[in-house]
This record gives C-alpha cells, structure tokens and sequence, in this order.
C-alpha cells in the first residue's frame, strides 16, 4: 500500500486525487476514474482484506461516485461494514450508504435490523450514526419498524440524540404524516427541552405543521415571543452566536411562524408588536447576517395584522436596502417592496427613483424583480408605460421560459387595465408578434372576440372603426417575413369577417393576401384551414350583396390542391368553398349571414330535420333506432340473433360492475351508550370578534328562497339544546389584549430611531443631479394617485380583479368588533349556558398530554395568583452566566425539572407584565332567558305554531 498520507490514508489514494485535480480535460479525467475502478474491483474480492484497507476501499469508490460513475459493485462491502463492531468502521459504513443507496434500493432490507440493533446502542455515536442513516434510507413501509426506538430517544440523556430523534420524526412526518399524527404533540414538548440545539430543531416540524393548521397552535404564540425574546437578549450561549448575531437561524424560523400565527389575528399580532420593533432596532444592517434577519422581519410585518409604526420601520429598512451599492442588497429591497405593496400601495410612491434605477440596472435578475414588483403596482394610469417597458425587455432576452412569463404577465395588465380597444388591439399584436407561438391560443380567442363584439355600448360607428384599424394594422403585418401561426390565425379570421366591411378594399385584393399566406405556411395545416374559411367568407359575402365573384388562378389553383389533400379537414373545406360559390344570393346569406360571429347557435338536440327521412327508411323495412336506456341490460349486441349464444353467456363470467351500496338511513335518536362521549358543552352567545366574519357568511332563514323557514342543520350533531361552539377556540380568542409584551417598551420609539438613522444615512450620501427623463418615467410610473382601477368589462374574456380599498385602522378594529347576531333558535330548551371572559390559566395541550396532574394544575393556578411579577424564563440555562442575572421582565429563574418547566410555560399568569393575574368569576344562568324566549314565541306564532301553556318554553309540550 505504501507509505502512511496525511488524515490516516495511503499514498495512492492522495495520489489519485492529485492525479484527477491535475487533469486537463474531462477525458483524461475519465481515464484516471476508470482505471482505478478496476483496481478496486480486484482488491475488494480479495480475501481476509483488513478493515483499515476496507475503509479506505469504501471512501474511494464514494469518491468515484462523486465523479459521475458506477461504483455499484461495492455497495454490498458499505452494508457489511455497517454490521461491524468497530465505531470508526461503522460509521464510515452508515456514511457510504446514506450516499450510495436511496430508500426503494433492495439492500435496505439487509440494514434495517442493523439500524434497529444501533438505536438500542449504549454508545450515542452509534445511535446518532444510526439515526442519519434513518433520515436517509428509511421509506413508508419500513416507518413502523423503527418508530417506537426512535420515539424512546426523544428522552435521551445527549442532546444530540434527542436532535437527531427530533430530526428523524420530522422526516416520518414528510413522508408519512398518518403515520405519526398521533405523535405531533412531542413536538410540542421538545420546544421546551434545555438544549437550544433540540428546540431550534423542533421548529421546522412545528413551522410545518402551523403552515396546514394555523388555529390549532394559536396557543403558542406567547411561547414563541418569549423565546425569540430571550435569544434577542443573548441569552443564549456564544457558541450560538454567528457575526455576532445571537442564534440568527433560529430568529428567522421564529419570525417565519410569527408571520404564519399573526395572519389576520389582530390580537395575536399585537402580542408580537413591540418585539418585532426592538428587532428593527437592534439589528445590525453592516452584515449580510443582519439584513437576512431585517429582511425576514419585513416578511412578517407584511404578513401579520398592519401597524403604522411596524410599516414605518420597514419602509426605512427598505429605503436602505434600495440605496445600496450591493446588487443583493437591491434584490431584497425591490422583493420587500414588493411584500409590502399588498398592505399599503402607497409605499412605491416614496422610492420611485430607486425602483427606476433597478429597472435600468444591467444585472438582469434584479431587472427581472423589479418587473414583478411593476406588474404588482400595475393600475390604470400607469399600465401603457409597464406593457410597453416589458414588451421591449420581453424582445431583448433568449430564454423562452421567461419570454413566456412576460408575455402572459402583459396580456393579463391589457385584458384588466387596458384604457381603449385600440391600444388592446395594437399590444396585443406586439405581444404576438415578438413572443411568437410562446403565447397561450386563449388569448388569441380573447381576441378575436373583443374585435367582433367591439365596445359593447350599442355604437356601431366605433365598432366599425375598431375593426377598419384592425384589418390595416393586419395587412401591413402580413408584409413581415415569418409570423407566428397563433397571430396567423388571428390575421386570417379577423381579414376574412370584416374585410370587405367598410369597402375600402376590393374582395380579389384580400383573397389573393390570404392565398399568398396559404401559400407561405404550407407546412400549417391550421393557418391553411384558417385562410380556406376566410375565403369561403369573402365570397359568401359578395354573393350575398349581388356582387360578381371571380376566382383568381391562385385561389382556382389552391382548392384543386386542397380538394386532393391527405387532410379530410381540408378537403371539407375546399369542398365547401366550391358548394358556397354555386349557390345563389338568398341561400348563401342563409348559411353564412354577416357580422354573426357573435350570435349563439341554436342547436337541435332532437335532429327533428331528419324526421322525414328516418320514416322514409322504416316504411322500406329499415331496423328501429333502440335507445341506450333500453341496451343496457344486453351483454352483447350479436345476442339479438342468437338466443343460445345469449344463455351460453347469462353462464359465464360477468363483467359488470356491482351495483352501489345503498345509503345507510342513520337513526335521528343517538343511542344512549354514546351520550357520555358526544356530549356537548353548553358555551355563552357568539361573542367572538374573530369568528364574524364567519358568522357574516352564513345565509339566514330570509335568505332561502319561496320554500319557507328551514332549520340548517348541516354538521350539527342531532341533539336538543343550545348552539355550541369550539370551547378550545374560545380559551385562546377572548383574552385580553396587553399594551406591552414581555416587559419591554411599546414601539412608539421605532419612528424616531429609524428617522434619526434616515437623516444620518442621507446626509452621508452625495446629492447626485437626477436627470428629466427619469424624472418623466417616474411621473408616468407613479405620478397617478388614483386608486387602482379597472377597465370596464365589455366581453366576457376579461378577468376581474379584486380591487384593493385601504381603511384606516380605527374602521378596520371597528369591523372587527361588531358583533352578527344569529337567527333565533326555535330548539333552545334552556339549557344552562356558561359565560366566561377569562381562559384558563392552565395550557390545555398540556392537560390533553397528561403532563400535568389535577393537584399540579390547582398548585399552577394557586401560583399564579400569589406570585410575584416573574415569567417564565425558557434559555436562561443556556446563558454562561448564573441563573440570578435580570432579564427585564422575564424571570431568570428557570426550574431544573422538566415538568417544572412545562407547568411554568404553561402558565401564561406569570407572563404577564407586572405579575397581576386578572381572574373573573365564571357566571352560569340556569333556566331559560325570558326574553328571548318571548321573542322566540312571537315568531313561532307568525308561523302558525301556538303553545298551549304560559311557559315560554315553545316545545316543552312536544318533549314532555
């Protein structure tokens, strides 16, 4: 073997890679890769080889499979040296196979029990080489055999271990989420292990699995402030620190699921305001490290509920961005802007200039995102200069991929914002004429209608105008020496309706222009068809007004052609041509009558016109039509003639399929052993301001239709009494809204500390001059302080678009607060209804799990009313320093047992500033509420229903 190399290897195998880093082409290369597989082919079946030289072997076929070659021969020695005893061995054995195999591979078989044995290992090494393995090569089917091993290391003593276990869970998550659902809620409690290490990996799964069901984590979103808090407060340790920024991946996971969390919920996003503009300010923007987190904070402004003071920030945060001299830094602010817009339209208007110069810049992918962040500003005012700048980029590039993005991206901004017909038609002929056969054939049909169905206002005299400008504009385009076969079909059809309309032109001039385009694309067996029909047109129309036809030798000379082609389309056509051109005037309007593109078509779903004939044929002896319905229970249709073929089938094999089972009629009474299970909790009337908008889009009994008052009872559980809600919900929707978050101050310090930084960066800045015409292409860009606005819809091709109608934020929280009345409950018996307007102080999910006992639960809330104003402190055991440091609102004590732990984070009476804990009595009203029950009985008697006692009570006589 040689003499010992650097890092334990042998001087070949450093000399091989010497040899391939000094090769001059790839063929050389191949040559050197190849000769060493021989090698290795031979030495690898040799007999008692030692595991050093064994380890070697596998980490040089891992390097030819890194080159781009088959090194299938040894996968089987990789599996081997998974099996050995030897840790070093071992792991280099897992490594090559997480390389060399994927999951459907047939040798996973042989490492699954291995795989089982090492999880059970004493010596964590093998269990983490195990558990990468698992992440790697474990599929579907083989989940269940290693689930239970890896679900008992999430309480491993290492917390590299418990990461890893974490790790592994998700990726079973990925693959098979039925397969762990009932698992999801370790992911909640590993949010609260000592590691930092464990809980940044319990993020991703937690950020998947608030990304399919928000709601049902509404509940953390304390927790997630609290801990984003405290790694903002560097108490984390150093080792977590990058370019001196505390643990700044985990940051940006926690503002991802704050942004997800904070969607919509005005009341879960006030939770996150003032920590949100601390991180504006804090951040450091002279590392790429810090912008990432600025830029991620933006994202989550964008997206939770706005705030003035939050958009302010961000605005100065990308105004920064903008005025940089990085492309990267550019990149960012031009896709924050864009974010940005969708809560607030105005904020282009301030960095017009910015935007202009990256329009202008020459790096194309920051060109390309300033164009999307032009198609988003798109309104009616500036939509002429946005289409002509991306048709003019859509012309300069190669890249059909793109080339099609823009093409598409201008015919949406023409069909929504066009400002007239003409200008429609003419784009639309730049857009077809550039972007050739790249263009969807709807928008062609999108076209041809707006041009037949004009201005839709009854105008006849600018409808007539509109296609006159058409079928010029077309025929100084049929001058271009190839076109588009889409735009070819456009030309044809366009010249060949309304040609001859306004007698500009003589009908010989444009059949002779369509025989000259049958012609040129004799290849397109379409463009062909289209310029046989617009023929058949122009002479149906000639004939019609009681003009002279005369065939032209071409158009003679191209339907003799026609009528001997391979296409039965065409041969049709040419044939129908030659039938139209025989025909006198009266019958030729019939069959073809002008400017009737647009009418519907009436069609006869009965054929009654071959009535005639079909009797004609059943008087000679001709056999009766026989309806499907009445064919359906034939076998086969030769069976009509031969009545012992058609037993010898009634006993064989059947092939039809099974009828379908029947619906179960389920009984209305619930059976009484399921009473304990489906019990309903009685709640308080609908008091919830984040469910109106629910209850808003529920039709009411007025609402439908002639068939009277109907009860919807669609999803409700049959069983008498008072409407329920989802108590789960109402625990986390009705508390009560705090000022401050975590003891730090309110955000109203951000204005002045991004305007101060503003001033500062501008005054260093020189003033550069700004030339007129940048200052005319901003005017047209942005200039309009109009709303946005759309064209009105004239032709069914148009798609709306839902304008956006910005409110202030005093109409927007007045909104919120209505609240929607329900139609009265004809069923309401009652039933005691619980008022609540405080939640529990406990975390459900934490009682669901079984984490708390009942005596920890009373001693939690007993604590919570006693103690002194000190909130959880997750990471304090992170920090270098003792556990007695101050944390500024949040208490640096942590409990050293786990479930002390979770029993404190479930708390949320503790986090709450000052230490005040608010408890309101729980209020239960027994017996019906007179009231509404006399309301409920005056509209029972307008429906004709009179109860026969004083008690309020309608159906109490009904139910006894």
């Amino acid at each position: 073997m040689g003499s010992q190399g650097g890092f334990y290897q042998s001087k070949e195998f450093l000399d091989l890679v010497k040899s391939i880093g000094e090769a001059r082409s790839k063929a050389e290369e191949d040559r050197i890769v190849l000769n060493e597989i021989e090698t290795l082919k031979r030495r690898i079946s040799e007999p008692d080889i030692p595991k050093r030289k064994m380890k070697e072997y596998i980490i040089r076929l891992v390097y030819v499979e890194m080159l781009g070659h088959d090194a299938s021969f040894g996968y089987i020695h990789a599996v081997k040296m998974t099996h050995d005893d030897n840790l070093l061995v071992k792991r280099t054995g897992y490594l090559a196979v997480t390389l060399f195999l994927n999951e459907d591979h047939d040798l996973i078989i042989l490492i699954v029990n291995t795989i089982q044995k090492d999880l059970k290992s004493d010596n964590y090494l093998a269990v983490c080489a195990a558990l990468n393995a698992v992440c790697r090569l474990i599929n579907e089917e083989t989940i269940p055999a290693v689930l239970p091993q890896v679900v008992e290391l999430l309480g491993h003593s290492k917390e590299a271990v418990r990461k890893k276990a974490v790790m592994a869970l998700h990726r079973f998550y990925q693959k098979s989420p039925s397969s762990v659902s009932h698992l999801v809620s370790n992911f909640r409690k590993k949010l609260c292990d000592n590691d930092p290490g464990v809980m940044g990996a319990t993020l991703c799964p937690l950020f998947d699995l608030i990304t399919i069901d928000v709601n049902s984590y509404k509940d953390l979103v304390s927790s997630f402030v609290s801990i984003l808090k405290q790694v903002t407060e560097h108490r984390l340790p150093k080792t977590y620190d990058y370019h001196q920024m505390p643990a700044p991946f985990i940051q940006i996971k926690l503002l991802k699921i704050l942004a997800l969390l904070g969607s919509g919920d005005k009341q879960a996003s006030e939770i996150m305001y003032t920590l949100i503009g601390d991180l504006f300010r804090k951040c450091d923007s002279s590392s790429n490290i810090g912008n990432a987190v600025l830029y991620e904070c933006i994202c989550c402004v964008s997206c939770i509920y706005p705030n003035p003071k939050l958009l302010e920030a961000a605005t100065g945060v990308i105004s920064r961005f903008l005025k940089s001299d990085s492309h990267n830094l550019k990149y960012m602010g031009i896709d924050a802007l864009g974010r940005l817009i969708k809560t607030n339209p105005e904020i282009a208007e301030q960095h017009q200039l910015a935007v202009i110069d990256c329009l202008e810049d020459p790096d194309d992918t920051l060109k390309r995102k300033t164009f999307e962040l032009l198609y988003k500003m798109t309104k009616s005012s500036n939509v002429e200069v946005i289409v002509d700048r991306m048709i003019d980029y859509m012309i300069s590039i190669n890249d059909n991929h793109y080339k099609t993005e823009i093409a598409s991206r201008c015919v949406e901004l023409a069909e929504q914002f066009a400002p007239s017909n003409q200008w429609f038609i003419q784009t639309m002929n730049k857009v077809f004429e550039h972007a050739g056969d790249l263009v969807n054939v709807k928008v062609a049909h999108n076209l041809m209608r707006l041009i037949a169905e004009g201005f839709g206002e009854d105008n006849d005299t600018a409808d007539s105008q509109l296609r006159s400008s058409a079928v010029e504009s077309y025929l100084q385009i049929l001058s271009e020496p190839k076109l588009p076969s889409v735009f070819l079909q456009v030309i044809c059809w366009v010249l060949g309706e309304y040609g001859t309309a306004d007698g500009k032109f003589s009908a010989s001039y444009f059949t002779g222009k369509l025989c000259d385009v049958a012609e040129a694309y004799s290849n397109d067996e379409t463009v062909k068809a289209y310029a046989v029909t617009a023929l058949m047109k122009i002479y149906a129309f000639e004939i019609a007004a009681g003009r002279k036809v005369d065939l032209l030798p071409e158009c003679q000379s191209l339907i003799e052609e026609l009528l001997a082609s391979h296409s039965t389309d065409l041969q049709q056509r040419a044939y129908e041509l030659q039938a139209v051109i025989g025909l006198d005037a009266q019958a030729v309007e019939c069959i073809m009558p002008p400017d009737a593109s647009c009418e519907d078509i009436e069609v006869d779903k009965g054929l009654s016109f071959l009535n005639g004939y079909v009797q004609e044929s059943l008087a000679k002896g001709a056999q009766p039509y026989i309806p499907e319905s009445e064919r359906s229970g034939v076998l086969d249709v030769s069976s009509y003639g031969n009545q012992e073929h058609h037993g010898a089938l009634t006993h064989g094999l059947r092939f039809e399929a099974y009828e379908l089972p029947k619906p179960v009629v389920q009984s209305r009474i619930p059976p009484p052993s399921l009473a304990s299970s489906t019990e309903l909790v009685p709640a308080p009337e609908p008091l919830y301001s984040r469910e109106n908008h629910q209850a808003a889009s529920v039709p009411s009994v007025s609402d439908t239709g002639s068939s009277g008052l109907k009860l919807r009872l669609d999803g409700v559980q049959r069983k008498w009494g008072a409407p329920t809600y989802s108590s789960a919900s109402t625990s986390t929707s009705n508390t009560t809204k705090q000022k401050t978050a975590n003891g730090v101050t309110q955000v109203d310090a951000v204005a002045t500390s991004n305007l101060s930084t503003r001033d500062t960066y501008n005054s260093r800045k020189p003033q550069v001059e700004i030339s007129s015409e940048k200052q005319k292409l901003a005017a047209s860009l942005f200039g309009g302080t109009s709303k946005t606005e759309k064209r009105p819809s004239s032709s069914g091709h148009k798609i709306s678009k839902t304008a956006y109608a910005s409110k202030s934020s005093n109409d927007i929280a007045s909104e919120k607060t209505t609240l929607v009345q329900p139609p009265p409950d004809l069923l309401d018996l009652g039933e005691p209804i619980a008022t609540s307007s405080a939640p529990s102080v406990v975390d459900p999910f934490k009682q669901l799990e079984g984490l708390l006992d009942p005596a920890q639960v009373t001693s939690a809330m007993n604590y919570s009313a006693t103690a002194g104003a000190k909130g959880p402190d997750i990471i304090s055991l992170y920090a270098e320093t003792p556990a007695g440091m101050e944390g500024g609102g949040i208490a640096s004590s942590l409990p050293t047992n786990g479930d002390d732990l979770l029993s404190s984070l479930s708390d949320p009476a503790r986090s709450v500033p000052g230490g005040t804990t608010a408890t309101h009595p729980v209020q239960f009203s027994k017996g019906p509420n007179t009231k509404d029950s006399l309301e409920r009985d005056a509209l029972v008697r307008q429906m004709g229903v009179n109860p026969s006692s004083q008690n309020p009570n309608l159906f109490k006589d009904l139910l006894g």
